[in-house]
């Protein structure tokens, strides 16, 4: 099962304004994403998704010429297989033979960058195209699931302060065991992100989980106040509450509260996870296998999570690819206690794929089908597809 091509096609997806939502981020008018294929000498194809930004909105034209000019070259001809050893290729780059001899890794300086996200497209390709050779769910080839459905959270609230009850209750409304809403700068003031809070928590009752992502965009003085004056209203879980750079920081936030830390959608491979736990910085690891380097690494993020008594809920703001990919980490390890389910504007993950991915009653599950599970249309492809 030699690899034929690696092929990497930016899909660009303009977004109704009736689709659009407003953040931190400013206005998200597009949706945008790399789609990955890896296809083997049989013509069998695998399909995988990288991202230039952990956000919807990103020019993903770099990525996808990353992937093509400096990845492709290295994977043509190897045995399509051999996912594990193909990772550490394209991770080492020229000194791939040496740390293979030596046991450690010697990588290139994109570890941390663009190398690193289309990894993690080609890394999902390869494992797609493993189970429809081996006509088995990606699922199975790792042991099988540890839960047979994985409970799933909505993950939206942009409303203000005056509408803010009413998305998230509709939210609560359509089965979801979670929901999640956005604060932080977009507030304006850690006081009105805590009146967010206060009027969310009343609407949706005293035990709901509710979760808050701030973006990474408070001080830690004001994370520290957010969490403080926000404890009563019982957050499930604070995400990102400060920049992804200040690993240090966010063990301040969480030495000083009782509320969860959430973080992780911002790194790449397990040093960094690894980092973060050390410094006592996270109570609930959130990977996205578009970026921090696949299902492969996510394998070993969870390993983490699972070794520090840590949860795990992947970050699935992606395509139907990467949102299986989380999906099926997540019912795949012990700690995999929530799967995130995108309620903004998305057509890669409510288009792309011909079945209906929506969690049913609250849960999800993956797919039962070889590989991903997923068919895709071609034609949502096409109409989205930008050239090179």
């Amino acid at each position: 099962m030699k690899i034929r091509d690696v092929e990497a096609t930016w899909l660009h997806c303009p977004l109704e304004a009736a689709s659009q939502h407003v953040s931190d981020f400013g206005r998200i008018r597009s949706f945008d994403s790399v789609l990955v294929t890896v296809t083997d000498e049989s013509g069998r194809i695998g399909y995988g998704e990288a991202k230039a930004g952990v956000g919807s909105s990103a020019d993903c034209a770099a990525l996808a010429a990353l992937i093509r000019s400096e990845l492709r070259p290295r994977l043509i001809g190897q045995e399509a297989g051999d996912v594990q050893r193909l990772w550490s290729l394209m991770y080492n780059g020229p000194r791939a033979d040496a740390a293979q001899r030596l046991g450690r890794n010697l990588p290139v300086l994109g570890r941390r960058g663009l190398h690193v996200c289309g990894m993690s497209g080609v890394d999902l390709a390869l494992w797609d195209l493993l189970g429809k050779a081996l006509n088995q769910p990606v699922i199975a080839l790792l042991g099988g699931a540890c839960r047979a459905q994985v409970p799933a959270y909505a993950s939206g609230g942009w409303a203000p302060v005056d509408g803010i009850a009413e998305e998230l209750t509709g939210y609560l409304r359509k089965g979801f065991n979670g929901v999640k809403m956005r604060l932080g700068s977009m507030d304006g003031s850690v006081a009105k992100s805590v009146a967010r809070v206060r009027v969310a928590r009343a609407a949706l009752g005293p035990d709901f989980a509710l979760m808050a992502d701030a973006h990474g965009t408070l001080s830690v003085p004001e994370a520290k106040r957010l969490c403080a004056e926000a404890a009563e209203f019982n957050l499930r879980w604070l995400e990102e509450p400060v920049s992804a750079d200040d690993h240090a920081g966010m063990a301040e936030v969480r030495r000083s509260s009782t509320t969860p830390i959430a973080a992780g959608e911002s790194e790449t491979t397990c040093h960094d996870y690894l980092d973060l736990l050390q410094r006592g910085a996270v109570d609930v690891l959130q990977p996205d296998l578009a970026i921090c380097g696949g299902l492969t690494e996510g394998l070993r993020i969870g390993a983490l999570a699972v070794a520090h008594q840590r949860e795990l809920a992947p970050h699935c703001w992606g395509s139907a690819i990467s949102y299986s990919a989380g999906l099926t980490l997540a019912a795949a390890s012990p700690a995999g206690i929530f799967v995130e389910w995108p309620m903004g504007g998305n057509p890669l993950l409510r288009e792309l794929p011909r079945q209906d991915l929506t969690p049913k009653n609250g849960f999800a599950a993956p797919l039962p089908g070889p590989g991903w599970g997923l068919e895709l249309d071609p034609s949502v492809i096409a109409k989205y597809a930008q050239k090179p």
